[in-house]
């Protein structure tokens, strides 16, 4: 691919970066996707996906993203699981580096996505999708009339616990510290919920359970003392770390890391557009990533066209 100048070249493979592909395919801009090594983005670590539309029964995580993987390749789509190290948006046309050579491109969508950040236990990992979760709106319905715990002390461990009281018995909020970091409002929210208690200067040492999770291990800080929670689901609520290491200095990014927007979909770059939780740190959800692919497709294949000065076919 070295030498040849690309329409458009989309970094990411979650359901952003192949929605953003599946149209850019029927625009005819001929989509480049590096896909990265580790492809799929959080929907490889989800188990049953109840809520996207098109699909009357549960859709295993990793099939849906074969599913759009195969829908964006059958239009034309060259996916390369290849990891994008480096970029520059100081040039134009752009240039995307990978292991594999330097790609010049036209355009560039950013899909890479956000991390949820982890406890590093191999029991998290282990049952990731089996009870443990990073998404109580993706799998809260799952856990109805069970017990629960969520770790954190933020606005978005509040606002998980808060929605899981709507399906579960009973929410047992883990913490380091012994007050919460979240807003007022959330506070005062949670604190006066009849179903959520809180589990005060403490952390997850273990989650426990073979194919499910059956418990977790809790270690208090202040006096070392071990106890057994019993609970059916963890709902790990410490934050996300958007991808977005590989961009920085080349695109505007905001105070969390998240890169920003200036018009529509577009960064601050001209011609480099951006979809899905890399830049979004309030919804995170499949339906929405892939929303968000659809209209960083769109506005490329704007500034593609005016670059062309062609008439692209819609």
């Amino acid at each position: 691919m070295e030498g040849k100048t690309e329409k458009l070249v989309i970094i990411g493979s979650g359901p952003a970066g192949l929605t953003a592909a599946i149209y850019g395919c029927r625009a005819d801009l001929e989509p480049l996707v590096y896909m990265g090594t580790k492809y799929g983005g959080q929907l490889m670590l989800t188990s049953e996906v109840e809520n996207f539309p098109g699909f009357p029964d549960p859709v295993l995580g990793p099939d849906l993203i074969n599913k759009m993987k195969s829908q964006a390749e059958r239009l034309g789509a060259r996916l390369v699981q290849d990891d994008v190290v480096r970029v520059d948006f100081k040039k134009y046309p752009f240039e995307v580096y990978t292991p594999s050579g330097v790609t010049k491109a036209l355009s560039v969508i950013i899909a890479t996505g956000a991390n949820p950040r982890r406890l590093n236990l191999p029991s998290e990992m282990r049952l990731m999708g089996k009870g443990v979760s990073n998404c109580a709106v993706c799998d809260g319905f799952f856990f109805r009339g069970k017990k629960v715990a969520v770790v954190g002390g933020g606005d978005t461990a509040m606002e998980e616990a808060t929605f899981l009281t709507k399906f579960a018995s009973s929410v047992q909020v883990i913490h380091r510290r012994d007050e919460l970091r979240a807003s007022a409002a959330l506070k005062k929210e949670a604190t006066e919920n009849p179903k959520i208690s809180f589990v005060w200067d403490s952390a997850v040492t273990d989650v426990l359970g073979e194919g499910k999770v059956q418990g977790v291990k809790v270690r208090n800080l202040k006096t070392g003392a071990e106890s057994t929670l019993q609970v059916d689901g963890l709902f790990v609520a410490i934050g996300y770390d958007p991808a977005t290491e590989v961009f920085r200095g080349q695109v505007e990014l905001d105070q969390k890391g998240y890169v920003a927007l200036k018009n529509g979909t577009e960064s601050s770059v001209p011609g480099v557009f951006v979809a899905g939780d890399v830049h979004d740190f309030r919804y995170r959800q499949a339906i929405t990533a892939a929303a968000d692919g659809c209209k960083a497709l769109l506005d490329a294949e704007k500034f593609v066209k005016q670059k062309l000065e062609v008439t692209v076919p819609s």
